[in-house]
């Protein structure tokens, strides 16, 4: 069984994710951490994102890894721990518009793919339920108003390598939010199928027991 948990940032979805998988033994695969980390190499590496055959080269390379290290997940491009460095501002500002290159999405896409032939799996990112799994057994689309979701990230990054503000963080978020809503390649929306849960005055926990209400519901 596939399971589809998109939406903006500051929603709770990784979390939320992380527990409905941990609950039903499920794996589970953050797709914004695999876009942060090409971010990260673009950034790191001074690639020119409108040069597409140094693109290319980069995405045949690209080994992504996720671990678990004492019970906390760790994201790997190939033997470097990215965890922290790709929750930077800076690859914060830039994720969007990398993650709008039609040729990255489609070599993302194709991993996420492969990763979900594999078995019973959350998959959580933007598009999964529209795009990636369109035929996936469950969607959920999680929602929360902005101010909300902005003090949640910003306690997220406060003790980060981020000197953001909580202001800088809702400024960002909305930016993003327009950019991924509008884009033309794998546009960030609901599926017209998916269940919509706003998280804003709920706990995890409330969510999590939504979710697995709904996937009792569907089997």
């Amino acid at each position: 069984m596939i399971i589809t948990i998109d939406g903006p940032a500051g929603t709770g979805k990784t979390t939320i994710a992380e527990k409905v998988a941990a609950k039903l033994d499920y794996r589970y695969f953050d797709t914004g951490a695999m876009y942060r980390a090409v971010t990260y190499l673009i950034i790191n590496d001074k690639i020119n994102l409108g040069n597409e055959s140094e693109l290319e080269t980069l995405l045949k390379q690209f080994q992504f890894d996720i671990r678990k290290d004492e019970g906390n997940k760790r994201y790997f491009v190939e033997d470097q721990d990215v965890t922290t460095v790709i929750r930077s501002r800076e690859v914060t500002q830039h994720v969007s518009e990398v993650s709008a290159k039609p040729i990255i999405r489609a070599a993302l896409v194709e991993i996420q793919r492969r990763f979900g032939k594999k078995g019973d799996t959350v998959f959580e990112g933007r598009d999964m339920g529209t795009v990636v799994f369109p035929e996936a057994e469950l969607k959920i689309f999680l929602t929360a108003r902005p101010a909300v979701r902005a003090e949640r990230r910003y306690l997220e990054l406060k003790d980060s390598v981020t000197q953001s503000t909580q202001e800088d963080v809702l400024q960002e978020l909305l930016k993003r939010d327009h950019f991924d809503s509008t884009r033309e390649a794998s546009p960030l929306k609901q599926a017209e199928d998916a269940h919509l849960i706003d998280t804003s005055d709920l706990t995890i926990e409330q969510v999590v027991d939504r979710i697995l209400a709904l996937i009792k519901r569907s089997k």
